[in-house]
């Protein structure tokens, strides 16, 4: 064989460096080995001096330039700078995306290297490679749906099977009823009864009077009803399934989620929950269901926090919730699943805390209702947090009759939620304080003010307080709270006018020329923080289309989603908030995920330096999204739409 020249030889490690290089920089570091040796072999490089033109406007572009060494500068035809392409970057993919005719101008402003791609290696790439395609789409929400379909993320609710078996907290109660519910009428006999659940082989009946033409259930018979109430008691089987049933039993809706139910039932120690649809009877979830559905430590860690009798106990079981992090994270569940359940957890121990409570201060005098806050009401918590609650009163509470009983039962349990890892709140919003633990007359003029007199307390206030859920009470004291509140929300103009200009106060941390901005100085010096600069803008624009909307949802994702069906928010622009939610809070789990593992406290501090160079690119994309949805609303507030 004869041997190579020295001249191949040279072209050989030339080329090997060539790929070398490109090889480092995204997006070339995802083509497969054989792609990149070809991609490497097409390039030929250019030496552009400083101040000449690579192309101007209306040139023909038959090539990408990948900048080796200097920087290149593109601009409009009328001057103004658009962007700054340095070392591994690119230009000309825009020009070669319209058909290849430049509309800007690339300059040199440093002496530079750059290679030339042929138009037709870069087109065949992007054919072939979706990671490739993706890269040079419009920045955006378009391209981030496209980068997290590559990634194989799915949707914000996605049920892939990398988590299917995690999906408790994803799937809605309508889509557990394979058939319609097992009646009897009031009237009929026990015997008949049992006859009837034994031909249909099931486990309960709900009984149903054919006179009520609303669908509803007058109550339920279960298999354990008839050992505990019939046969021990040794009735006759003639008596009336009316005098044995559980009447007007517990049930959850269609809309509601499978973990909803798992919660209910084990806080109730119930086997059989009817669902509703529309105000009629649907069908029932058994804890058979459960069971098959789902047999993971999230469901047994809600059972264990009720079997808990002090606020110690219970943080020894919570103990388990960074390794739950950790799983749900490890095997792919969404951002919203993983919040429904750690927020579930909160709920658990919260209802537990005030179970123990009334078991040492005896029922309370006047009905009230506990209210989550923030994060917790969203079902959007990660890591334990700290605590924001409130308590709400029927208004026939009185101070001195009942203060004394209020203080010692929610004291009793904000401590124990404090025990329990969820740090008392830092601004003193819990029920223990005395301002947040008021009757509904007083808690509807609290958000009379914030509504007529938005001043910067107001709105800070607001950003808490319009994010609320029942817990544990009487919840028709809320729902008449918030129907008062919604009310006097949608004709309030000058209030969400004001409500959209404090969403646009936090800004994501994208530059001019679409480089993330690092924290500078202090404790978290070049991270970003991926809470207060990208999913708080989020929640902040979601919670000012709901309320423009009318909606009652407080869950940022349910938000966007009636905001749009409503018209408060386009389609697309709720489609690129959704995406840009899920896909910062999934890299803010994951990097918890880590610290968690490195038995480092969980922040929402991430350095660029744990990032790949495709996920800094869809942060960029996702504040990209945030960005351009912050500039919509702003434009519509001076335009008085709202």
């Amino acid at each position: 064989m004869r041997p190579r020249s020295d001249e191949a030889a040279s072209m050989d490690v030339e080329l090997i460096e060539i790929r070398e290089f490109i090889a480092a920089h995204h997006p070339f570091d995802m083509l497969p080995d054989a792609s990149l040796e070809k991609a490497a072999g097409s390039l030929r490089g250019l030496y552009v001096r400083q101040g000449k033109c690579l192309f101007q406007t209306d040139d023909t572009v038959d090539a990408l330039y990948i900048v080796r060494t200097g920087a290149l500068e593109t601009r409009d035809p009328s001057g103004e700078m658009l962007a700054r392409v340095g070392e591994g970057e690119t230009a000309g993919a825009a020009a070669l995306l319209r058909g290849g005719r430049a509309v800007n101008v690339v300059e040199a402003i440093e002496d530079s290297l750059v290679y030339a791609m042929p138009a037709e290696t870069f087109h065949t790439l992007r054919q072939h490679h979706k990671q490739f395609a993706y890269f040079f789409q419009p920045a955006g929400g378009e391209r981030l749906r496209s980068g997290r379909a590559v990634a194989g993320q799915g949707g914000p609710r996605g049920s892939g099977p990398a988590h299917a078996h995690l999906d408790l907290m994803g799937i809605h109660l309508g889509d557990m009823l394979k058939r319609a519910p097992v009646t009897i009428p009031p009237d009929a006999t026990i015997r008949e009864a049992g006859a009837r659940m034994s031909e249909q082989s099931v486990s309960c009946l709900m009984v149903v009077d054919p006179a009520d033409s609303g669908g509803r259930a007058a109550g339920i018979l279960t298999d354990r009803d008839l050992r505990n109430r019939v046969v021990a008691k040794a009735l006759p089987y003639d008596t009336p399934v009316s005098e044995v049933m559980t009447p007007d039993p517990l049930s959850l809706t269609a809309d509601d989620y499978l973990f909803d139910a798992m919660l209910l039932m084990t806080r109730h120690n119930i086997r059989h929950l009817p669902v509703m649809k529309d105000g009629k009877l649907a069908g029932v979830i058994t804890n058979t269901n459960l069971v098959q559905t789902q047999n993971t430590s999230a469901v047994y860690l809600v059972g264990d926090i009720f079997k808990r009798d002090t606020a110690e106990g219970m943080r020894d079981a919570l103990e388990m919730v960074p390794e739950l992090i950790l799983q749900l994270v490890e095997t792919g569940a969404s951002a919203h699943n993983i919040g429904h359940v750690i927020s579930s957890l909160s709920d658990a121990a919260t209802v537990r805390l005030m179970a123990l409570a009334e078991m040492r201060l005896g029922p309370a005098p006047v009905p009230f209702v506990w209210l989550a806050a923030g994060s917790q009401a969203r079902h959007e918590q990660t890591a334990r947090s700290d605590q924001d609650n409130c308590l709400l009163m029927h208004d026939s509470y009185d101070e001195t009759k009942h203060g004394e009983y209020f203080r010692a039962f929610t004291r009793m349990v904000c401590d124990g939620l404090n025990i329990c890892g969820y740090v008392y709140c830092p601004g003193e919003v819990m029920a223990m304080t005395d301002q947040w633990r008021q009757p509904l007359k007083v808690w509807k003029n609290y958000f009379s003010k914030w509504i007529d007199q938005p001043d910067p307390k107001s709105l800070m206030l607001s950003s808490v307080f319009f994010d609320m859920r029942p817990i544990y009470g009487n919840h028709a004291l809320f729902h008449d709270l918030r129907a008062f509140v919604l009310k006097k929300t949608s004709g309030s103009k000058i209030f969400l006018a004001y409500l959209a200009s404090n969403a646009l106060s936090r800004q994501p941390p994208l530059g001019f020329f679409r480089n993330l901005v690092m924290i500078r100085g202090g404790e978290h010096a070049n991270t970003l923080d991926l809470k207060h600069r990208g999913i708080v803008p989020i929640v902040d624009l979601a919670r000012v289309y709901a309320l423009d909307a009318g909606s009652p949802s407080v869950n940022t994702l349910d938000r966007l989603e009636t905001a749009q069906e409503k018209g408060a928010v386009s389609k697309d622009g709720a489609a690129d908030l959704r995406d840009a939610w899920d896909f910062i809070s999934t890299m803010r789990l994951r990097h918890q995920a880590l610290r968690i593992r490195e038995n480092k406290r969980a922040d929402h501090y991430v350095s660029l330096e744990t990032l790949s160079n495709f996920e800094r690119s869809q942060l960029k994309d996702a504040f990209s999204v945030v960005k351009t949805m912050q500039g919509a609303l702003a434009s519509a507030y001076q335009t008085g739409r709202m």
